[in-house]
């Protein structure tokens, strides 16, 4: 690894001294990388943080046709609904906690579960065709899993077909508000548990071998094995994964649910993102929506750097390492 220093040997009698490189040095030894990674760093600015100067419209009575210049300001009123508890937002912010809590309980060690056991089979072959099976789910639309799970589980879906043919129990599981949420935490473990399994194996395959050679040594078998090498050795990926997922707490599947709420109503199924789109752009409450979408974002970064702190309490690295870390 090159290192930011450079080589005094103006005086052969002497050993020679590391100075620190200069930022022009550095950027001349560099440049070739940096203008490799430019368009790449324009693209995240175009498309990521230019966008962000939209977020005004929150302060706005924003008209499409008065433009975003010539709107009137309205100051915190668009953040009113948060704070005066309008039912349809506390509906749709209760909503998506539930669904955020259910999928981080019972969604986010399903990919560990798999990696570790897919870890344990010894034949790659079989290896390889079981990642194939579960990896294809992932290249869906949530189109067509959606159309899947209706044409499975609907009122005239596969299985009440056969239930009706055979004087069996009918189950209307699309239809049904109160199965909504296991519906549509089944449709994200159905597909997206493969592929999140990608990152836990990566990490299981760089633990050394002689750390499960050693525990085998000293009598340890699969379990003993399990707990106390790879567990620990994939601990940090685990929890920086779990950090991330907290930052997106508030965001639950804008698609997935939207294609699903005509059967179950928006009692059931209203959430922040689809509560959004058809308070902004079918009711023309532009402002609004983005003072929703603002706090958003907001609390999502406050989730990410309060974990992430409590994370260094711990002793693990997170998402990033303060300066007392390094």
């Amino acid at each position: 690894m090159a290192q930011d220093t450079e080589v005094d040997l103006a005086e052969p009698d002497r050993r020679p001294v590391l100075r620190p490189m200069s930022r022009w040095q550095r950027f001349r030894r560099d440049r070739f990388l940096l203008l490799l990674g430019l368009p790449g760093v324009l693209l995240v600015l175009l498309f990521q943080y230019v966008p962000l100067l939209g977020n005004v419209i929150a302060f706005k009575d924003y008209q499409p046709y008065l433009g975003i210049v010539e709107s009137p300001w309205v100051g915190l009123d668009n953040f009113a609904i948060i704070f005066n508890g309008d039912p349809a937002f506390v509906n749709a912010l209760t909503n998506t906690l539930i669904i955020s809590f259910v999928q981080i309980v019972f969604v986010f060690p399903i990919p560990i579960a798999l990696a570790l056991l897919m870890n344990s089979l010894l034949s790659e072959r079989i290896k390889r065709t079981v990642q194939s099976i579960l990896y294809l789910p992932h290249f869906m639309s949530w189109v067509i899993v959606v159309a899947l799970f209706q044409h499975m589980l609907g009122n005239a879906g596969l299985y009440n077909t056969w239930a009706r043919a055979n004087d069996f129990f009918e189950v209307n599981v699309i239809g049904d508000p109160d199965l909504f949420i296991a519906l549509i935490t089944s449709q994200v473990i159905w597909k997206d548990a493969g592929w999140g399994t990608i990152i836990f194996l990566a990490a299981i395959s760089r633990v050394d071998i002689e750390l499960f050679e050693s525990v085998a040594v000293d009598g340890g078998g699969r379990i003993r094995q399990l707990w106390h090498v790879t567990l620990p050795a994939i601990r940090p990926v685990i929890i920086l994964l779990l950090i991330l997922k907290l930052g997106d707490v508030l965001t639950v599947g804008f698609e997935q649910i939207f294609l699903q709420q005509g059967p179950v109503g928006l009692q059931a199924s209203e959430v922040l993102d689809t509560y959004v789109y058809n308070r902004g752009i079918v009711g023309g409450n532009w402002g609004t929506s983005a003072a929703v979408g603002l706090v958003k974002g907001l609390v999502g970064t406050v989730l990410v750097l309060g974990a992430n702190k409590v994370a260094h309490l711990f002793g693990e690295r997170g998402i990033y390492s303060s300066k007392k870390d390094l």
